[in-house]
């Protein structure tokens, strides 16, 4: 008998409902598309590059995170997405059995990440109106302290007070994900990445940037903390294409990427009000997407998708229940996700 390993016996694949629309607002990715530079980018470089491996641990990406964040080329780790930077981090400072603690409901990968490096994850609930339990997340005694803000799915932010308690009390890491923090009006905790002796903060190239097919994250951190993530990381986690075309975005197209993000933080207000003339209550939100409480939303995430919508279903999320995340872009693709939803309720 082939030995497989008993802990990933009922660990599914990720594979959320999914088909080909014409609408596709379920992944939170920029939708106004790719940065302007990454086509000269392509055509100039991207065929001369195909054959040879990249320069080990990317040396060019982490001068480029590096001014872009305003700390030094020691303090900054990268990955194939932030989400691979999160991995590694459990990995390079957890063994197996220790408890990884993370607020309630938060990204769905990071219990899976955890069960995939035999770790233990202990969810704690969000206290009422969305911040952090920091007590609970303590008392978990945890190693390691997940927090995502802005959160995905909910949106809303833990507050700056809250979170340096939290850093403050920890007995090990704080990973704070800000996958979502150029949508945000403030809560931008860099700072703490820059400071403190056990924050490691993961920033993502996927949603704002307008990367999600090239696979590129970063961290910064304690040089410390980064030295460690760097040995799970491995040499090679990016193409030598989405190395070239991540550096080029962060030195060229910070301006494009502002005004794309405010757009998207526009309509998603608008598409807030929309949402309420339906009869609808989403959550206060400082990403580039709303939950928006539903019953029964499988059945309306089905119904969406047959009108050629497709949105993120969620069913039994802790103090939400069942919800559709629905991702921000250009108004027509808000328009035509209003006018379905209106047709489906």
């Amino acid at each position: 008998m082939i030995p497989f390993r008993d802990t990933y016996r009922d660990i599914p694949l990720y594979s959320p409902a999914k088909k080909p629309c014409r609408v596709d607002l379920s992944d939170n990715t920029n939708l106004f598309g790719a940065p302007p530079s990454a086509d000269r980018v392509l055509r100039e470089e991207g065929f001369l590059k195909l054959s040879r491996y990249p320069a080990g641990y990317a040396p060019d990406l982490k001068r480029a995170v590096a001014r872009y964040a305003g700390v030094a080329v020691e303090n900054v780790t990268t990955g194939c997405g932030s989400d691979d930077v999160i991995d590694c981090a459990l990995r390079a400072f957890l063994e197996p059995g220790d408890v990884v603690a993370f607020p309630d409901p938060t990204f769905v990968m990071v219990p899976m990440f955890a069960r995939l490096s035999a770790l233990k994850p202990v969810p704690v609930p969000l206290r009422a109106g969305s911040d952090l339990d920091v007590e609970g997340l303590l008392a978990t005694g945890a190693k390691l302290i997940y927090v995502c803000t802005p959160n995905n799915p909910t949106g809303t932010v833990a507050s700056r007070a809250s979170l340096e308690r939290l850093v403050d009390q920890a007995r090990g890491v704080v990973l704070i994900d800000q996958a979502y923090v150029e949508f945000a009006r403030g809560g931008d905790f860099l700072d703490l990445a820059r400071t403190r002796p056990n924050v490691l903060v993961t920033r993502t190239m996927s949603k704002a940037f307008g990367l999600a097919g090239l696979r590129v994250g970063w961290g910064v951190g304690a040089p410390s903390l980064v030295a460690e993530v760097e040995k799970a990381r491995g040499p090679y986690k990016h193409t030598t294409l989405g190395e070239a075309v991540a550096v080029s975005a962060l030195t060229e197209d910070v301006a494009w990427m502002e005004a794309c993000a405010a757009e998207a933080v526009e309509n998603r207000e608008r598409l807030r009000g929309g949402l309420k003339a339906l009869g609808l209550e989403p959550l206060p939100s400082e990403g580039n997407f709303l939950l928006v409480p539903v019953p029964e939303a499988w059945r309306v995430g089905e119904a969406l998708r047959e009108r050629n919508v497709n949105v993120r279903v969620f069913e039994g999320l802790t103090g939400v229940g069942d919800a559709l995340r629905i991702g921000c872009g250009p108004w027509p693709l808000m328009a035509s996700a209003l006018k379905a939803l209106k047709e489906v309720l």
